[in-house]
């Protein structure tokens, strides 16, 4: 399928907030969710590449944010 340019996807997310693309005609697996994007695998990617501009794990920047923060 993911071979399949012209495969319909959609994208996803996890609780991490990071990104992936899913077979549209599939059930989303436990942990991820449908963000309300879905088209060709061309178009779900470059959907990901404008929204995921942090690429780091949720968790590490709370992490992160929480050290620097007085």
């Amino acid at each position: 399928m993911f071979d399949d340019e012209n495969a319909q996807c959609v994208v996803v997310r996890n609780h991490e907030e990071q990104y992936s693309i899913w077979p549209q005609d599939e059930e989303v697996p436990d942990g991820w969710t449908a963000v309300g994007f879905s088209g060709t695998k061309a178009a779900c990617l470059a959907h990901i590449e404008e929204v995921w501009t942090d690429m780091r794990p949720l968790s590490l920047r709370i992490k992160l944010n929480a050290t620097v923060s007085p």
